[in-house]
């Protein structure tokens, strides 16, 4: 099902991407235990490093960037896994302990 808010960060990508600008997209396509966002939530961030929507939070989403950036550069979409411990968790901005598998693919 599509939101509003989903629709808004499609458009923005685009936009951004009209602009110019290299674009990549984050979208949670799993998740295990707990997870601050749900399956199908979706980050966009452009080559000025720029961000929209969100896919976690904390280093997860810090580290996602930084993925999607050399996904601009390279164009190979990855498939990434994150996986905590509660007690990890807190360490590295997560409500809770949990798994979630993210996929970044640049935008053409």
């Amino acid at each position: 099902m599509t939101t509003r808010d989903d629709e808004d960060l499609l458009a923005t990508a685009a936009t951004w991407k009209r602009d110019g600008h290299g674009v990549a997209i984050a979208t949670v396509t799993a998740t295990w235990g707990s997870s601050p966002r749900q399956a199908g939530s979706q980050l966009i961030v452009d080559d000025q490093g720029r961000m929209l929507g969100s896919v976690s939070g904390g280093c997860v989403e810090g580290a996602v960037v930084r993925e999607a950036m050399e996904i601009m550069a390279d164009g190979k979409p990855r498939l990434l896994d994150f996986g905590v411990t509660n007690e990890q968790a807190w360490e590295v901005g997560l409500a809770c302990g949990g798994k979630l598998q993210i996929y970044v693919e640049r935008i053409e």
